[in-house]
């Protein structure tokens, strides 16, 4: 039951100092100066155009993969012995 009470009692002290941090990080927000305006997307240069299509060399041919051929061994069917009855 005491650490209960411990726990609650640090979560109380740690959402005090985070609110006070707010508050002071809120206050040095409202003290700085305004912003210059921001570039509107008018003041920027045209972007440079794209051709349609682009000219790629031919990729070269690739060997072929060999393929394998694996045979799997079979193996004895074992049968378990007859219950006793």
């Amino acid at each position: 039951m005491a650490s209960s009470n411990f726990l609650i009692f640090a979560f109380f002290i740690a959402l005090t100092f985070s609110s006070m941090e707010v508050s002071l990080a809120a206050r040095r927000l409202q003290q700085i100066p305004p912003l210059p305006p921001m570039l509107s997307l008018s003041t920027l240069p045209p972007l440079p155009s794209i051709p349609n299509q682009l000219t790629m060399p031919p990729l070269p041919s690739l060997p072929s993969i060999p393929t394998i051929q694996t045979t799997i061994p079979t193996f004895p069917f074992l049968s378990p012995p007859p219950a006793p009855s």
